[in-house]
């Protein structure tokens, strides 16, 4: 079990926990959370935020007992982490990109201090969110509050780009990088039982074949990605 160093409400539903420990991982990569007994069953697959040498923070939206229960801890109290799990964001190749749609930052953070040249582009339906991170790492920070953040990004400019957020905006993305050089990487949100492979829950399609988002995933190529079949999740 490991110690809860903070856990800060940052805008409606939005939380950034930090946990002590000095942990290894790449970006892109989560791990799965409980901080309860029995109820409910599985625990909850949450990315990286960021790491330091004795902590580990991460980025979450409330929408269910999992994450409402992960709301109420408070420092000093106790929680089970196991990880970290899946295929993260590749090693990236000339300028990169990295664009999130509003809780689809979280895993942004710990890339943008791995690649701190990289152009960051956030966008929010209403109020943003730890932005503040990004600014302390990036001289290149673009933020926008309605509409979408894929009107603000030139996918020509760039040979990577990295996002996460809504399926709507990573499919509006894939379909403006297409004629470009630029090589997308997405990270795909899809619910998960164990978070290693074993129980088959998170399955997509990808590249013609059956692939699960834990253990081939969360990061996946976007041209290998089906838009429909992530749209009838």
């Amino acid at each position: 079990m490991a110690l809860v160093i903070q856990n800060v409400r940052l805008a409606h539903r939005i939380y950034r926990l930090t946990v002590q420990g000095s942990y290894s991982a790449r970006m892109g990569q989560f791990f799965m959370l409980r901080c309860w007994d029995a109820y409910p069953v599985l625990s909850r697959p949450i990315s990286i935020h960021n790491l330091t040498e004795d902590s580990v923070s991460f980025l979450y939206r409330v929408h269910g007992t999992g994450t409402w229960l992960l709301s109420a801890l408070q420092a000093g109290d106790k929680i089970q982490l196991e990880g970290p799990f899946g295929q993260g964001f590749p090693k990236p190749q000339g300028r990169t990109a990295l664009v999130g749609g509003g809780i689809g930052a979280a895993p942004l953070l710990l890339a943008a201090k791995e690649i701190p040249e990289s152009s960051v582009y956030l966008g929010y339906t209403g109020v943003p969110f730890a932005v503040n991170g990004f600014h302390e790492i990036s001289r290149n920070v673009t933020v926008k509050s309605g509409g979408t953040i894929v009107d603000a990004v030139d996918p020509s400019r760039y040979d990577t780009i990295f996002a996460c957020g809504p399926v709507a905006m990573m499919r509006s993305l894939a379909q403006k990088a297409e004629g470009t050089n630029a090589k997308l990487h997405v990270s795909i949100e899809k619910r998960m039982g164990c978070g290693i492979g074993a129980c088959n829950s998170c399955t997509l399609t990808s590249a013609g074949s059956s692939r699960k988002v834990c253990t081939d995933g969360p990061v996946f190529p976007a041209k290998e990605v089906n838009w429909n079949d992530l749209h009838r999740l």
